[in-house]
């Protein structure tokens, strides 16, 4: 069963990541991995998937298993498997086994949790059948009473260890060959769930699973599409946000955009350098001590001034980003965090992507920035600028009202043939600067070209 891909073992990593959590949080705390939720009857459930908190300290996807963890000890809850699992799923290892592999300190039944669960604080998991069990036997952690275990295990996850880098990086090697083989199976493909298939096929076959709905569309100004339908024609662009997931649970987060024929026209090619501008500035400035927030505006400056020199914004990118007026093709943060999940620790909303004491700004060009934090030696975390024509935006009256002046829009209609771009890449936080995790994928636009060719 074991998931570590490092040269520390697995309990020995795990027992540091304990013993760092009762250095700063002294109560006792239950996490519980959770169990399937069923689609239309009970038997028939949604893929499993352990809870990321549980899955940081006991390291394994169990299903239908707690952790107690205090003073830096683990305490195992979970039951052997019945003859009618070991029927149907085949032969599983044993509590003890299992026990060992995470360097728990003691493994017990489940039932006895109600013994063990007096005066624990958790963090409530996704399905309401455990939810419900969680909120009989322990309390769930609120920010007013229990800010202390929240900031210390987002502290823990924030800065990765050795074991989660080296999972990240399989999960992103993994990721680079699927989109490979999305952009060679692209000439061929009649849809993009041909192209979807060929990429997730990969993911697959490297025993891993998607760490998030794909995005494979040429409709790349609907952000999270997840839609598969549509044709593939020569001249439009597409758009493909696809990531694996290691057996850990660990993520990675790719996006590229590339010609269905295989060539940029100059249009789109000219819209193209301009997201890529601002990736590679984004990335070069990426180090410990700078806010991920002025990254993001870095962006949305390097994004405003090239499309000021593309005669499509009009004004000095300063006044054009204090305006906001780079939001209507820009209307998201430029990144997140990446670990356990996709955004990772969102489950705790802004108490993750946001240092303490700040707030989400109400602005059209900052109110989507998942991450405000100043960048620390082993985050790992996304660079991903875009360009979007998205209708519900640019169609607003209101807006068009209030940007007249600053959209040249007859100049806009001639980049008709570009929906949406998006570049996104993996970076991990160095102690002098970063290191690109998937820069084995190309951005520059003839590599890209090249690969679909």
């Amino acid at each position: 069963m074991s998931v570590s891909t490092s040269a520390i073992p697995l309990a020995e990593t795990l027992r540091s990541r304990r013993q760092r959590l009762a250095e700063q949080f002294d109560r006792p705390v239950l996490l519980w991995s959770g169990q399937p939720s069923a689609r239309n009857f009970p038997a028939n459930v949604y893929p499993f998937r352990a809870n990321s908190h549980f899955l940081y300290f006991a390291g394994l996807p169990l299903m239908n298993a707690a952790v107690r963890l205090a003073d830096g000890q683990l305490t195992l809850f979970m039951d052997e498997a019945t003859p009618a699992e070991a029927l149907w799923h085949g032969p599983s290892p044993g509590r003890e086994a299992v026990a060992a592999e995470m360097g728990a300190d003691r493994a017990l039944p489940l039932a006895e949790l109600a013994n063990q669960a007096a005066d624990t604080v958790t963090l409530g998991v996704q399905d309401s059948a455990t939810r419900a069990q969680q909120q009989r036997l322990s309390r769930l952690a609120e920010p007013s009473a229990d800010l202390t275990l929240i900031q210390a295990i987002v502290q823990l996850r924030m800065q990765h260890d050795a074991d989660a880098i080296a999972q990240i990086r399989r999960a992103a090697a993994v990721s680079i060959a699927a989109h490979k083989a999305g952009m060679a199976t692209t000439p061929s493909a009649r849809t993009e769930a041909e192209v979807r298939a060929a990429m997730e096929q990969v993911i697959l076959g490297q025993g891993m699973t998607c760490a998030y709905s794909s995005i494979v569309t040429v409709h790349g100004e609907v952000l999270h599409n997840e839609h598969y339908h549509h044709s593939l024609a020569a001249g439009e662009l597409l758009l493909a946000d696809v990531g694996a997931e290691t057996e850990a649970g660990w993520a990675s987060d790719i996006t590229r955009t590339w010609p269905i024929s295989g060539q940029f026209s100059s249009t789109q090619r000219d819209l193209y350098d301009v997201v890529l501008a601002a990736h590679d500035a984004c990335i070069a400035a990426a180090k410990p001590g700078v806010e991920y927030r002025d990254l993001h505006l870095l962006a949305c400056r390097t994004l405003a001034a090239g499309l000021a020199d593309l005669g499509i914004l009009q004004g000095q990118p300063d006044d054009l980003i204090e305006q906001d007026a780079h939001a209507l093709f820009f209307p998201h943060g430029v990144g997140h965090l990446l670990g356990l999940d996709v955004h990772d620790m969102e489950d705790l909303g802004d108490l993750a992507g946001y240092a303490p004491g700040r707030r989400r700004s109400d602005r059209f060009g900052l109110g989507f920035l998942r991450l405000d934090r100043p960048l620390l030696p082993h985050m790992v975390v996304t660079i991903e600028p875009g360009f979007y024509q998205v209708p519900g935006l640019l169609n607003d009256p209101q807006r068009r009202d209030r940007y007249r002046q600053l959209v040249n829009w007859e100049r806009l209609a001639q980049f008709a043939d570009v929906r949406g771009i998006r570049i996104e890449d993996d970076v991990l936080i160095t102690e002098t600067g970063c290191k690109v995790l998937t820069a084995a994928l190309p951005t520059a636009a003839e590599q890209v070209e090249a690969l679909v060719n």
